[in-house]
């Protein structure tokens, strides 16, 4: 047994990654913009101070790199000047082509600045004024430096002093700027500047060829998310710029809390019943039970919630079945609560939205049940058991009940995610801020950091599960064995 598990932990490995490849392919392909509300308002309408602000943004999460490998240390002088002559646009350019060429220059960063400076040179002053006023003002976007660390809530001495420095270079950058219909000295006054700004810096922006294979490699978004994977830093969410672990435990506790009492619930009622089905089979009380579980399950989750939160809750009319809260996973006064108070008052808050979570489940779970026991009480040692003289408890009890319950536990690798997805619908109705709700919500935004911690969180649950599973076959059925 001891062998079987360590060779399946091992498995694992390969298997996680592979999934955890998969998964950052697919966010990286999927159509859309990351961090979509904070991309909408960052894109409308280009705005300066707007763009600046997106800009930032896909700096901040590794946006602006590039996915698998990094080349733009071979960036050209045409490459930068065809980008500059679109970003200003002009009658062959459609809006689309000025955008994407706007978000390039930004993306090639501190790569794009020697040659933006060698085009406030190299213009032609009756034609390409436009050229050289895009490029000084693209200037000032690529060589600002990103801060190091910027989520380190507790940034060492070395780590404060440099960002402080940092900052101030690009308040300084910031500040080196003019309006395109700006008087031409004006102009000239900040272009002189950008030359003494940028020749002491020259090295900057030369590579070495060990460098280059650095930037090639580990300057992509591939580098970054494997090397926050291994350090099991999720970074911060990119639209409320929370950190991603610490607000998945605050919202786990509300979807465990609903999800595992529901999983529990369900299966202490239906495997009663499934018993009791399978015993009493094509009988009327077999018909019965089969026909109200079906009737449930029929019953959609969000009208049942709906019904319950307007006959059974506070808000109801009649003043004899306002029995639980409206809503929500605790009381305003929750804090001034004792030990007892608070136990009393969050499982108050969960009678209905656990119901509404656990009646549909049981029509399923009780059939497995009935159909796994029914194969079992057909077997030759069951009625060998029954001809021994045995009572029927104890041939059900002790000899057909654990291998009955195979197919039930079959079902637990595909619990555990669930648990930890929680119920988007209940979790709406009845106002209780879980994981579903964060998921979904991360989905539509492309929040990338939250959608990555979630769906590997989910992976290792699975396979986790599987582990689980197999382990208890070997539990229940003593003629399985794992060697």
């Amino acid at each position: 047994m001891r062998a079987y598990i360590i060779r399946r932990l091992l498995l694992m490995i390969p298997t996680f990654i592979g999934i955890s490849l998969m998964l950052f392919v697919v966010l990286n392909v999927a159509p859309g913009r990351p961090g979509k509300q904070a991309g909408d308002v960052a894109a409308d309408s280009r705005k300066e101070g707007t763009q600046e602000s997106y800009r930032i943004f896909r700096e901040q999460f590794n946006l602006d790199k590039p996915v698998l490998f990094n080349t733009l240390f071979a960036l050209q002088q045409s490459d930068i000047e065809r980008a500059v002559h679109a970003a200003f646009g002009g009658e062959h350019i459609s809006p689309r082509e000025r955008i994407l060429a706007q978000q390039k220059l930004e993306d090639y960063g501190a790569f794009a600045v020697p040659h933006l400076v060698a085009l406030t040179r190299d213009y032609d002053a009756r034609k390409e004024l436009q050229l050289r006023d895009t490029a000084v003002y693209f200037l000032r976007l690529a060589a600002r430096q990103p801060l190091i660390d910027q989520f380190n809530p507790h940034p060492s001495v070395q780590v404060r002093a440099e960002n402080t420095r940092i900052d101030r270079e690009n308040g300084e950058i910031n500040a080196m700027r003019y309006a395109f219909d700006a008087p031409e000295d004006q102009k000239q006054a900040v272009i002189a500047a950008w030359y003494k700004w940028f020749e002491p810096k020259v090295g900057r922006f030369s590579y070495s060829f060990a460098q280059k294979v650095d930037i090639f490699f580990f300057e992509t978004r591939f580098a970054k998310y494997w090397s926050n994977l291994l350090r099991l830093d999720f970074g911060v969410s990119l639209v409320s710029r929370e950190p991603v672990v610490a607000t998945l435990i605050s919202k786990l506790k509300y979807s465990l809390s609903l999800s595992v009492l529901s999983l529990i619930l369900a299966y202490v009622i239906a495997i009663p019943l499934g018993i009791f089905s399978a015993v009493k089979k094509g009988t009327k009380a077999d018909k019965s039970v089969t026909v109200l579980l079906f009737m449930l399950y029929s019953l959609p989750s969000f009208f049942v919630a709906t019904l319950v939160l307007i006959f059974f809750s506070q808000g109801s009319d009649t003043q004899w079945l306002r029995w639980f809260p409206t809503g929500g996973f605790q009381s305003r006064d929750f804090s001034d609560l004792t030990v007892i108070g608070k136990i009393k008052d969050v499982s108050w808050h969960l009678v209905l939205p656990l119901i509404c979570l656990t009646y549909g489940s049981l029509a399923a779970l009780s059939r497995y049940m009935r159909s796994g026991l029914l194969e079992v009480l057909q077997a030759d040692y069951v009625r060998t058991a029954r001809a021994k003289g045995l009572p029927e408890s104890s041939v059900i009890g002790k000899h057909a009940l654990r291998n009955g319950l195979l197919p039930i536990l079959t079902l637990l690798a595909g619990l555990l995610p669930a648990v930890l997805g929680g119920s988007v619908i209940i979790e709406y109705i009845f106002g209780i801020p879980g994981m579903g709700l964060w998921t979904i919500d991360a989905i539509y935004q492309r929040d990338y950091n939250v959608i990555m911690a979630v769906e590997l969180l989910s992976t290792v649950l699975v396979l986790v599960g599987i582990l689980l599973t197999d382990l208890s076959y070997a539990l229940v059925d003593p003629r399985i064995r794992y060697s």
